[in-house]
């Protein structure tokens, strides 16, 4: 019997953010069983966390989705340094990924981490494409920072700024213009949609993947960090954001990044709701 915890992350709430589900030892799972299990738990996200291949490391960790593997996700990181602090980790710690060594802290409560790869710019898909893809129209969107730009800090998503949260609530998926996107624009996580409103150093946003079994993510990560990335290059300058998201699907979180010439930092909370044993024997 294998152990496992279930993390309510980006939030220190039960029942809101975004859920995970990390197996905090998975040396005795055979490889073919690990998207079977993510597919199961059916989260964004688990993780499975290995002895690291650096012994100057912390862990080694594995991230899938329900349909595939990743290299790189931000709530997942979150959730699974608390997980492993709550279990006797050091507070600074080193997590081996797909994209490579990221330094993480944690108290059990709260963690961090920071990217320090670079931002890749891919393409900027069509806007009448992405318009459709989130069932509003090309003048919802503004334009005047960016047009929507397909960036990844490890894990692509179209980013998009639209003129107010009245707009932000009212976008919902279409899966048959995500599919064309798709097919025209390839990308790690299925022409996946982060599309945000802005005030400020607030935004409040909105993620969609649904190739990737994701209708609507209550918290994410990866695409906060690129976002943030992408906003301070365009700038010019260090950022300080607080995104919210999760908000429409009733699952608040709150997810702080900060960008300067050290790399993105990310940082929240998260809680741990469930666990018990997979009963693979």
């Amino acid at each position: 019997m294998t152990q496992y915890f279930v993390y309510d992350v980006f939030t220190n709430s039960p029942f809101g953010g975004n859920q995970l589900a990390v197996i905090p030892d998975a040396t005795t799972i055979a490889k073919e069983s690990l998207q079977k299990i993510a597919r199961e738990f059916n989260f964004s996200e688990t993780t499975f966390v290995y002895p690291p291949n650096d012994p100057a490391h912390t862990a080694k960790v594995r991230i899938f989705t329900p349909t595939m593997e990743i290299p790189f996700a931000g709530h997942p990181l979150i959730g699974t340094a608390c997980a492993l602090a709550q279990e006797g980790a050091p507070s600074s710690m080193v997590l081996e990924l797909g994209v490579g060594p990221l330094a993480c802290t944690s108290d059990g409560q709260s963690a961090s981490f920071q990217a320090t790869q670079p931002l890749e710019i891919i393409c900027e898909p069509d806007p009448a494409l992405v318009a459709e893809a989130l069932s509003i129209d090309t003048g919802d969107f503004q334009f005047q920072v960016h047009p929507p730009v397909m960036a990844s800090l490890g894990l692509a998503f179209t980013i998009t700024e639209v003129k107010n949260r009245d707009i932000l609530a009212k976008t919902s998926p279409d899966i048959a213009a995500i599919r064309k996107g798709n097919a025209r624009y390839p990308s790690g996580l299925d022409f996946a949609q982060f599309v945000y409103a802005r005030d400020g150093n607030t935004l409040c946003a909105r993620m969609f993947a649904p190739l990737d079994n994701i209708p609507e993510d209550p918290a994410t990560g990866s695409a906060c960090a690129a976002t943030a990335a992408l906003l301070s290059k365009i700038e010019g300058r260090d950022l300080e954001l607080t995104i919210r998201q999760g908000v429409e699907m009733g699952r608040p979180s709150e997810i702080a990044v900060s960008v300067n010439a050290s790399g993105v930092t990310v940082s929240g909370q998260a809680r741990r709701t469930m666990e018990g044993k997979l009963l693979l024997d």
